[in-house]
């Protein structure tokens, strides 16, 4: 266990990000499934706005790459685009 009071409060303020980190990917990878799992056109184009939100927020913030995030909205405009 830490020593030092500094210590002690990295693990803690360290335990709070990684937790809130977590919630923020779990989150974004839910939506990504519902609109992966959406048929209608209109609905997925404003849900992938949502999505593509977050999924910036997730790499500014350096939970994810910026280049995975980029892989993502690619991927997630294509499939939108293809829809009828």
């Amino acid at each position: 266990m830490a020593n030092h009071q500094s210590a002690l409060k990295r693990i803690r303020s360290s335990e709070t990000r990684r937790l809130r980190n977590r919630y923020q990917l779990k989150t974004t990878r839910t939506f990504i499934k519902r609109l992966e799992n959406t048929t209608d056109k209109a609905e997925a184009e404003k849900l992938y706005k949502e999505v593509a939100g977050m999924i910036d927020k997730l790499a500014k913030k350096n939970i994810i790459h910026k280049n995975k995030a980029a892989h993502r909205k690619s991927h997630l405009a294509k499939y939108v685009n293809q829809l009828s």
